[in-house]
């Protein structure tokens, strides 16, 4: 009898992605009271996804859960730019995975970013022709420090469980991997990021990786239930529009993801599907001394340890 556990490692990571997409989805349209839009779509060279967006809810102005299964042939530009398999000569892939972005109304309630996903170049046999990758991070407008300490904390837990070098150096990874250079700031507070995971055992790596998916209903669902409903006011409003907008350029500019989709013919709005639905762009602004927006900046600037 087929299980779970007796599967390729392609229909495994398959059947969690689309799994945990499902549970994700429901929670969230629980919390908003408003449903997803779902795409199916095909890519051109091979595979196709699943995208789910909820958008001018009551809750969240913007919400993406993306699933894609894709295959083909990279370019050596794609190839030379992913992790693990750059040794291996075939320039064939697989690539699965999960990725979300929720983008609430509220000011003083966080965005989120999560993605988890299994790539194979070749037919995954060769050493190091075969990784996971992914992460969660954190990104206020306005700075809580209870939540800041109970999102951290969700992934040290998982981290522990598996391993307890991963906490602290997935989440200097993070913080790390998602830095504004041209900013000299985060895009937010961090939380674990890792890739180009590979070894002896991806039966061990796959069960780290369910865990964090699993972790993310947990680690994010209490705060946006407890902060989405807060009074904000026109000031508020405009500071979140602009941290918004530290978010469109970190997308744009940095994220390997976004490269990898564009660079292998993904398609548009579900690589897009992560921008906010609005965002502001103000000349030269500095928020006024010693207020909260200069608190988050200074946290921004000086990654903490939370956890």
């Amino acid at each position: 009898m087929t299980t779970l556990e007796t599967m390729p490692m392609r229909q495994r990571m398959e059947a969690l992605v689309h799994g945990v997409q499902d549970t994700i989805c429901q929670a969230i349209e629980a919390l908003d009271g408003q449903s997803f839009r779902e795409d199916c779509w095909q890519r051109p060279g091979g595979g196709g996804g699943r995208s789910r967006v909820l958008q001018d809810g009551n809750v969240f102005e913007k919400a993406g859960v993306g699933v894609s299964v894709v295959m083909g042939e990279l370019s050596a530009e794609a190839a030379a730019q992913m992790g693990g398999g750059r040794e291996v000569g075939d320039l064939s892939f697989y690539a699965t995975g999960i990725s979300l972005v929720f983008h609430p109304h509220n000011p003083m309630a966080p965005t989120v970013h999560a993605n988890y996903r299994y790539f194979e170049r070749g037919d995954g046999s060769q050493p190091g022709s075969w990784w996971f990758g992914g992460g969660c991070d954190l990104t206020p407008s306005y700075l809580f420090e209870d939540d800041a300490r109970h999102f951290h904390q969700s992934y040290r837990t998982v981290c522990d469980r598996h391993d307890p070098s991963y906490y602290a150096r997935f989440k200097a990874q993070c913080d790390d991997y998602f830095y504004i250079p041209h900013r000299k700031e985060s895009r937010g507070l961090g939380g674990i990021f890792f890739d180009n995971q590979h070894g002896e055992d991806p039966d061990a790596l796959f069960d780290f990786v369910s865990d964090c998916a699993q972790a993310f209903l947990p680690s994010y669902m209490p705060i946006v239930e407890q902060r989405h409903g807060l009074p904000f006011n026109p000031t508020h409003k405009e500071w979140q529009q602009l941290r918004r907008g530290r978010y469109v350029e970190f997308n744009l500019v940095y994220d390997r993801g976004t490269k990898f989709g564009l660079r292998t013919d993904g398609r548009i709005e579900s690589i897009l599907m992560s921008l906010p639905l609005t965002a502001r762009w103000e000349y030269d602004h500095s928020p006024a001394p010693e207020s909260e927006e200069a608190r988050l900046l200074d946290v921004l600037r000086t990654p903490r340890s939370w956890a």
